[in-house]
């Protein structure tokens, strides 16, 4: 009777973030870029870029190879090693230059994908997980628009280029944006 209890626990616990997954409206939350394929959230963040700055277009595309999206993403790499494309505009990006870094604090809730974070609302100027509050640079409103920012699973990344400024990956999309910490 015993080991049956355990049995029946051990396939509800199994069982729990299938449930977990579903969206209010009924559809699945899938770990899958839009055109299909697998995502797996990087290991770490992007390393300081050391080449000839890429120029800071609004208009770049960022598809980098069929079926990838057009927006800043990270693809897979050999051992491990994600490559962060998009993520080489260097250090003296205008678009990313903040005049008092980190003004609201640090973030300090954790980094990479052993903190993966649920959003819970708001949008882009202003969203929110965890007691904790974010806004998107304005560079890269255009990149968040398929965002559902009341469910998507996020993880978030120091960005070792641009102080003030922290890289949200999306977990469903395999894209990230730039973000501000907001404070808590």
């Amino acid at each position: 009777m015993r080991a049956g209890h355990l049995v029946l626990a051990a396939l509800l616990a199994l069982s729990v973030p299938v449930f977990a997954q579903q969206h209010q409206n009924g559809q699945e939350h899938q770990n899958v870029r839009p055109t299909g394929h697998p995502v797996k959230p990087p290991s770490r963040g992007p390393a300081q870029y050391h080449g000839t700055p890429q120029p800071s277009n609004e208009h770049r595309n960022y598809s980098d190879k069929p079926g990838h999206p057009d927006a800043p993403h990270v693809d897979s790499g050999a051992f491990g090693r994600a490559k962060w494309v998009g993520h080489d505009t260097g250090p003296n990006d205008p678009r990313y230059h903040v005049d008092h870094p980190f003004e609201h604090g640090r973030f300090a809730g954790g980094f990479g994908p052993s903190h993966r974070w649920r959003l819970v609302g708001g949008g882009p100027s202003r969203f929110w997980f965890n007691g904790w509050y974010w806004s998107v640079a304005p560079a890269d409103l255009a990149y968040c628009d398929g965002w559902l920012w009341d469910s998507d699973d996020i993880i978030i990344y120091e960005d070792p280029d641009h102080d003030g400024w922290y890289l949200a990956y999306n977990v469903r999309l395999g894209t990230y944006i730039h973000v501000m910490y907001l404070g808590s």
